[in-house]
């Protein structure tokens, strides 16, 4: 299939420097609410990028369940891939693509497990039906079918009854620290706007325009 002429230009606006906040984070919750002001399905969806021991990648769409300024927290499974290369690796990168807005925001940095008591918070938040779906499923692994999941999901609901579902000891959330945060603006004839904040060692942030 040739997709060789498949394109469309970039319209919707441009970025400069002077329309960016000194905080990378305060610009990402500009974005962000701008985002969630749109029509865009899930402006919380998020690709994580992790890498294995032996240097393979791999990506997965993650929600983001909230932000502040020591990073951007997600939810999952322990015994999953991510949370196993992370465990081997904890260099990390997510990519925020709201492409109606023509942006997309990329988050590179160092991610870890955050307190027991902060995941049990989040977990308690949850619908019941997702709290016993979190037990049932051992995430990554494989799956004799289908039937056998919705079997063990039942299972779980006749044991628990109307008990309170507790927090497995095998989930919780990651926090990831950012380093890097590029915010992207789509632009006419492929000139895009490109900004790059770093941290550095004493916890400043600088910015760089980077080439489309």
């Amino acid at each position: 299939m040739d997709l060789s002429q498949f394109r469309r230009e970039y319209l919707k606006g441009g970025l400069s420097r002077s329309d960016l906040k000194d905080d990378p984070v305060v610009q990402f919750s500009d974005w962000f609410s701008q985002a969630r002001e749109t029509d865009i399905a899930d402006p919380t969806a998020m690709i994580l990028a992790t890498v294995s021991r032996n240097g393979m990648p791999s990506q997965r769409t993650v929600l983001l369940k909230y932000f502040d300024e020591s990073g951007f927290v997600f939810f999952t499974n322990f015994g999953s891939r991510k949370a196993l290369e992370i465990k081997e690796n904890q260099k990390v990168s997510l990519l925020f693509p709201w492409l109606d807005l023509e942006r997309q925001v990329m988050v590179n940095g160092i991610a870890s497990k955050i307190s027991t008591a902060e995941s049990a918070k989040y977990f308690m938040s949850r619908p019941r039906e997702s709290q016993m779906a979190a037990w049932v499923s051992s995430q990554s692994n494989t799956l004799s079918s289908r039937a056998m999941l919705l079997q063990k999901f039942n299972e779980m609901k006749r044991k628990i009854g109307e008990k309170k579902v507790p927090l497995p000891t095998f989930w919780g959330g990651f926090r990831v620290k950012p380093l890097q945060i590029e915010f992207w603006q789509g632009r006419k004839s492929r000139l895009h706007d490109r900004f790059l904040y770093s941290l550095d060692e004493t916890g400043k942030w600088s910015v760089a325009r980077l080439a489309p």
